[in-house]
């Protein structure tokens, strides 16, 4: 049987568009390529979004800077670093495209996640330093910290495990997204999904930095797993 294919976000390097340069962490290739996945970068194409998800198995919105928040009618914080806009209009594209297909696996990996929960209805508190207590912000600005499932779900065992997180935005409000992962210590929300269909999950931790367990590379286990399945039934 085929690897299943797994599209993986790009960055854009210094954040622009105009560098002429995509960047991404290596982690998440090496994730998908660890578990059974053939990884493949996707450029910044809304129009072409559609056309890239009809290639692939499996899709995953990686980690970046801040989202424009002024397309869900909240204005962007005046600190918010702000996402290329051609990369929001791509990711945003994917994700609609991806509501066309709800089978097609979906993981959102920190600013993925805060997409994906932007779409879904929900809010973000866009600069954690203004509104959160500086041992907070501490914990989940290129530091490791504990999680744990607060949902029963099958992606997740219970238990606290320790994940890697580097992040100035916090989910405040999930929307139509279930929270099933919050941080032990403060209770942020840490990760969602969405119940109705198969494998739509989005993180607030690097998952591709942390162990082998359900998650850090395990995580990329279960998308890949999700994927197979779809592949399965397709067959």
């Amino acid at each position: 049987m085929r690897r299943p294919v797994v599209g993986i976000t790009l960055d854009n390097v210094d954040n622009a568009h105009a560098s002429g340069r995509y960047e991404v962490g290596t982690g998440y290739a090496d994730c998908v390529a660890a578990v059974g996945g053939l990884p493949l970068c996707l450029p910044h194409d809304p129009a072409l979004a559609r056309l890239y998800l009809q290639q692939v198995d499996a899709v995953v919105l990686t980690g970046g800077v801040d989202p424009d928040t002024s397309e869900f009618g909240v204005p962007s914080h005046p600190q918010a670093r702000l996402m290329d806009p051609r990369r929001q209009a791509f990711e945003l594209a994917l994700l609609g495209e991806a509501e066309q297909t709800p089978e097609l696996p979906v993981l959102g990996v920190c600013l993925g996640m805060q997409l994906m929960v932007l779409r879904a209805g929900g809010t973000l508190s866009q600069h954690m330093p203004s509104t959160h207590a500086p041992e907070v912000v501490a914990r989940h600005s290129r530091a490791w910290h504990t999680v744990g499932r607060c949902v029963r779900t099958e992606i997740f065992p219970e238990g606290n495990y320790a994940v890697y997180s580097n992040h100035q935005q916090v989910i405040s409000d999930a929307g139509q997204m279930r929270v099933t992962v919050r941080a032990t210590d403060d209770k942020l929300i840490e990760g969602v999904d969405d119940p109705s269909r198969p494998f739509y999950v989005g993180v607030q931790w690097h998952p591709e930095r942390s162990a082998d367990d359900a998650f850090g590379k395990g995580l990329f286990r279960a998308l890949v797993d999700a994927a197979n399945s779809r592949m399965n039934v397709n067959v």
